[in-house]
């Protein structure tokens, strides 16, 4: 069966700016179809995304490995041992040994860390200031970054480190971006070698001490593994939720006092409508690991398709009015962390700093508003403001 084809440049500034009137269209076309201008079969609707992020078929690991170039080689050998790269049975031993570590108990524990951090952002702020880098930003890498066992007051760093490396997932990727890439991972590479030496010497109440026990009855995490985990969680743990907690407070700004007074009541709603809503992440790839036919396409093993989850949340299939903001939704549909064997392992801690942090904010400044016009920054898969500027008032 031929495809129907959907011409679109992911870097288009109307796209990128909105491009849920896009998705409209293009969950019009069927479960699959063909997107030239980001190279590969994609779907669009809910039903056809949640079919595939479960479907043992298709995955994340590159069948025969990723023959990388060589100036590449330390991105993708950083990627060999991530276990979001991997399938069974070194994902489920992965991803085994790091829940271990990475409890729920642990995770909501932090509650009042969070608060308290909020809080104390809150109070660093000026009367007119951009949210994302002194509050969305700020919060989840210092947090990830406590729990793990990482010196906080190397946060700025960090967060270029993360920035430069998950650039290569973005379709604005070039050579100096390869570059920039390499270099974060060398740096940051040598940055954890030192913190996990130290923590075999002498363990701490932190992640990272954690994860270097952690074992299951024949085996633990290699160091290779256990930087890769690390940096997964570091970047993962932070990057989506700076995202989110920009594009939560945006909606919620516009949407106006009912959905901010539901905040107060309800912010794990709140946190779900906004996951829907407008979600940080609005691709993520799977690959076929054989050959195999699925909604009437032929996928040939290493096949790739993008599975465009900003889309789903939108579909009328599973959400009524999906265009609306509306927190008072009961469990609204969305694929924002994924699903499968592949379903976010921060998607706790993700939820709780909104459902924390947000409340905050709003209560501490009742006449928050925007002070200009808000503009997406061109990071596509990522869905993401360039800037928040607000005006506390109040």
């Amino acid at each position: 069966m031929t495809l129907p084809t959907f011409p679109q440049s992911p870097r288009d500034q109307t796209f990128v700016q909105n491009p849920y009137p896009v998705y409209k269209r293009m969950r019009a076309l069927g479960p699959l179809f063909d997107w030239p201008d980001y190279g590969m079969v994609a779907a669009a609707n809910h039903a056809t995304i949640d079919a595939l992020l479960r479907d043992r078929r298709f995955g994340r690991e590159v069948p025969g490995g990723i023959d990388a170039p060589p100036h590449l080689k330390p991105f993708y050998d950083l990627e060999t041992n991530s276990m979001l790269e991997r399938e069974p049975p070194v994902h489920t031993r992965l991803r085994g040994l790091v829940l271990r570590a990475f409890t729920s108990r642990r995770i909501n524990g932090l509650a009042p860390e969070i608060a308290a951090l909020s809080h104390q952002l809150i109070d660093d702020m000026g009367a007119n200031v951009d949210l994302l880098p002194t509050f969305a930003e700020r919060l989840p890498v210092i947090i990830i970054a406590r729990l793990l066992g990482v010196p906080e007051d190397h946060a700025d760093q960090l967060l270029i480190w993360s920035h430069d490396m998950v650039a290569m997932y973005q379709s604005r990727r070039d050579r100096a971006i390869e570059d920039r890439a390499i270099a974060a991972v060398n740096a940051f590479t040598a940055f954890l070698h030192d913190i996990i030496a130290a923590r075999r010497k002498a363990p701490q109440d932190d992640l990272i001490s954690e994860l270097i026990a952690a074992r299951d009855d024949h085996d633990r995490l290699t160091e290779a593994e256990l930087i890769s985990t690390c940096i997964l969680l570091l970047n993962a743990g932070h990057e989506a939720t700076v995202h989110t907690i920009g594009n939560g407070i945006k909606a919620l700004l516009e949407a106006g006092p009912k959905a901010i007074a539901v905040l107060r009541t309800n912010p794990g709603a709140v946190a779900e409508e906004i996951l829907r809503f407008d979600p940080p992440l609005h691709v993520f790839q799977r690959i076929a690991q054989q050959d195999v036919e699925v909604f009437g396409h032929c996928f040939q093993t290493g096949d790739r398709v993008a599975l465009i989850l900003g889309s789903a949340g939108r579909d009328p299939a599973v959400v009524d009015a999906p265009d609306r903001f509306d927190p008072t939704r009961t469990k609204p549909q969305h694929l924002a962390f994924g699903g499968g064997l592949h379903f976010c392992v921060g998607a706790p801690l993700a939820r709780l700093e909104l459902a924390v942090a947000l409340p905050i904010l709003f209560a501490r400044h009742p006449a928050l508003c925007l002070a200009d016009e808000t503009e997406y920054a061109d990071r596509y898969h990522f869905h993401a403001l360039a800037a928040l500027s607000v005006n506390l008032c109040g």
